[in-house]
């Protein structure tokens, strides 16, 4: 076994966000790039000698490469297997359920999530523990360290392993087994929700189209719903996972899953659809002529668990970001459970699954989950839907409607601000920071200020401290603006609002979304400037 050490220099840029650590394609492309991340992971661990780690990604472009050049930093390191999926494909929430039941060491996920692909596109690597889920800060802050310090890697010469053969093989003393990408998720799957009442709604007439967007989930829809739940040929659109998603920009939300909104919203629409994006851990659920937005899905989901076989003992807690909507809590005060708010990013709520304070976990940016794995989950949040629909016997807007006259309606909408200059974006932010301590108690048209705050976060579990985690501007009628810049793009920054107002009154539940929210959105704008300082006319994206 010939081990190569490589000299190096460590790279200024390999801070990992809240999902890794992202770059355009040929950032990752650059000589020692990829490989200084790989060994400042490794040697930020412990003990990982002789153990399994799991492999796999979203099918990007540059995926296919990094994983042999994992692969042999592996061997070098001393893991003593690798689980990879079979050409090199493994959605997020399959990498958590794959760590979770072989009781891996980890796992290195190679994905940027909703970010757009193709050699001049995004790549991300992201590191997973032993419970399934994204590494802590600690870690993350360790790996980052280690990365501006590093002066040689560890790599293993030796031939690539055939990506796309099952079976076993070895490079040094290391086994790598290549492992159908779908089989153990399937089973997962098949082992929480009601597969045989799906099968039958959707025999008795029941229509739904599934949109991969030419992602990693299109050999997971394939088999759940045309193979295992006899939905027709054709029901999974765009299944046939592309380095570049086809051209397109696999976020699911209402703007880049444009094709299945005319769908849904077309003549002789389906009943059903819904979603994924890049890596499948972010879903959208549509009904006929009806959008459901992630806060209400969450609360939904939380307030139906029963109805599902792998939650029908009920739901030990629900958990959300702090921009997500309070729609969840209002079904957990009725259930007598806690909600807990937390930071945006799914490593916060590991913690509270690993306990059992919480069950169910989402967040606005349409991922939703539980503690059947630790990360966000698409394609279990399509089946949930699937379960509830089959089981009520009624269309998600009917669900939707008869949610919010028990628990009345919180009106909820994101905007985002796409590629803003950074130094723009910065001084957006501080000049809201400078403004909190004073605008309690102020007077906006029809609102007052309830609090201001930049939300910090103490974890109930470790007692770890997350700061400056987004601005909350809270009025005394329960509405509320967030901003928040975004940890996930790649390029300038993302700017996030997020304004939110309740409504109980039945009556006033068909105000369309964004003229219900219309002063807070004007007064958004007035308060941050958002026009001014960031440039544009409008978001880029509406949710």
């Amino acid at each position: 076994m010939n081990i190569h050490k490589i000299a190096t220099q460590p790279f200024e840029d390999q801070k990992p966000g809240t999902s890794g650590l992202r770059k355009q394609v040929p950032v990752f492309q650059k000589r020692h790039y990829l490989e200084n991340f790989i060994q400042s992971i490794f040697d930020s661990l412990e003990g990982y000698g002789g153990a399994t780690l799991v492999v796999g990604g979203d099918g990007r472009y540059y995926n296919r490469q990094a994983i042999q050049i994992i692969l042999k930093m592996a061997a070098a390191n001393g893991f003593g297997r690798v689980l990879v999926g079979q050409g090199g494909i493994l959605s997020t929430p399959a990498v958590s359920a794959i760590i979770r039941k072989y009781q891996a060491f980890g796992g290195i996920i190679l994905s940027a999530s909703h970010n757009p692909g193709g050699p001049e596109g995004d790549f991300g690597v992201k590191y997973n523990t032993g419970n399934g889920g994204p590494a802590p800060e600690k870690i993350t802050d360790a790996i980052y360290a280690r990365s501006r310090e590093i002066e040689v890697y560890q790599i293993l010469e030796a031939a690539d392993i055939d990506l796309d053969q099952l079976g076993s093989s070895s490079l040094g003393s290391m086994a790598v087994e290549v492992i159908d990408s779908v089989a153990d998720y399937a089973e997962l799957m098949q082992s929480l929700f009601d597969f045989d009442a799906i099968r039958d709604y959707i025999r008795s007439g029941f229509r739904l189209a599934v949109d991969s967007m030419h992602a990693v989930t299109g050999p997971y829809a394939t088999q759940l719903f045309e193979t295992l739940l006899g939905a027709p040929a054709g029901t999974v659109l765009n299944g046939v996972p592309l380095e570049d998603f086809g051209g397109g920009h696999p976020d699911p939300n209402l703007v880049y899953a444009h094709e299945l909104v005319e769908l849904l919203f077309g003549d002789r629409a389906p009943d059903f659809g819904a979603a994924s994006d890049g890596d499948g851990d972010r879903n959208m659920i549509l009904g006929h002529h009806f959008f459901v937005t992630p806060s209400d899905s969450l609360a939904i989901l939380a307030a139906n668990a029963t109805l599902v076989p792998g939650y029908r003992d009920g739901i030990a807690g629900v958990a959300r970001s702090m921009p997500t909507s309070a729609a969840a809590d209002r079904v957990a005060a009725k259930l007598g459970i806690d909600c807990y708010e937390t930071p945006t990013g799914w490593k916060f709520f590991g913690n509270l699954l690993d306990v059992g304070k919480a069950t169910l976990c989402g967040e606005e940016s349409f991922g939703t989950g539980s503690n059947h794995v630790r990360e966000k989950d698409g394609l279990w949040a399509v089946l949930f839907w699937l379960n509830i629909l089959a089981v009520r016997q009624q269309s998600v807007e009917d669900i939707v409607r008869d949610h919010w006259r028990t628990y009345g309606r919180n009106y909820y909408s994101r905007h985002d601000y796409e590629g803003v200059e950074s130094d723009r974006a910065n001084t957006l932010v501080g000049n809201l920071r400078d403004r909190l301590g004073s605008l309690k108690g102020q007077t906006f048209g029809a609102y007052t200020v309830d609090y201001a705050d930049d939300f910090s976060y103490t974890d109930p579990v470790d007692g770890s401290i997350s700061q400056k985690q987004g601005i909350r501007i809270g009025f005394t009628d329960g509405s509320r603006i967030v901003f928040r810049l975004s940890g996930t793009g790649t390029q300038g920054a993302t700017l996030r609002l997020y304004v939110e107002s309740y409504e109980p009154d039945p009556s006033k539940h068909d105000i369309e979304t964004q003229t219900a929210l219309g002063d807070l959105i004007q007064l958004a704008d007035e308060l941050a400037q958002i026009k001014a300082l960031t440039g544009f006319d409008r978001p880029t994206v509406i949710t």
